[in-house]
């Protein structure tokens, strides 16, 4: 099966081909204002390095947050845009899931948190247990996340270590994690994917003044 994947929940603007398993080819671009000029370049430069076209994909595996309103957004309309142009279908994954499975993170032994920046002082988070999701995805301050039983955490390292933690990799979602959690079958090829629906968790930044729209 061969996917393309793409996660822009993060400062981190990353994707990647990824058949059975294996990454193929994957561009990752750490900068949380150039999500729309660097995501669709970089999709077809993967195409590019593995010597594929457009045409054979598969499927399309896309992180659906959570993660600040307009990076989100640019992922999940860009590939919404290639699932219907190639006519395949388009897959959601809870991004804080394609860092939880990464293997630095997904062979702690116990529960895992994995924390992103969600702006506003605050953090995305999640809870895990031997790679599994047990709690969340849910946004608050980093002093009101609940440590639980958990002895290490994963994800942004600058909001990890405040939660006193020792501090896994890797600090953005991975591709292979990404196409491993949407487990996807060769029945799913022809079935109707589940809604691709973003996790936003809270409402955008940007609002409209007082007044606008007002004749």
């Amino acid at each position: 099966m061969l996917a393309l994947v793409l996660d822009t929940a993060t400062p981190a603007v990353t994707a990647a081909l990824v058949q059975d398993g294996q990454v193929l080819a994957r561009r990752v671009t750490v900068d949380a204002r150039a999500h729309a000029e660097v995501l669709t370049p970089s999709l077809q430069a993967c195409l590019v390095e593995a010597g594929v076209a457009a045409a054979e994909l598969d499927v399309i595996v896309c992180g659906t947050g959570p993660g600040p309103y307009t990076g989100l957004r640019v992922g999940m309309v860009t590939a919404a845009a290639w699932g219907d142009a190639l006519g395949v279908g388009v897959h959601g994954v809870c991004s804080l899931d394609g860092i939880a499975g990464h293997s630095a993170a997904a062979d702690h032994p116990g529960e895992l948190l994995v924390v992103t920046d969600a702006r506003r002082r605050e953090v995305y988070w999640a809870r895990y247990v031997d790679g599994v999701r047990t709690e969340g995805p849910g946004v608050c301050a980093p002093v009101a996340v609940e440590l639980g039983a958990a002895t290490a955490v994963a994800g942004s390292a600058t909001h990890a270590a405040l939660l006193g933690l020792p501090v896994l990799g890797p600090e953005h979602p991975d591709p292979a994690a990404l196409a491993r959690a949407a487990g996807l079958t060769a029945a799913d090829l022809t079935a109707v994917p589940p809604p691709f629906l973003p996790r936003y968790l809270r409402r955008p930044d940007a609002v409209p003044p007082p007044g606008a729209g007002r004749p």
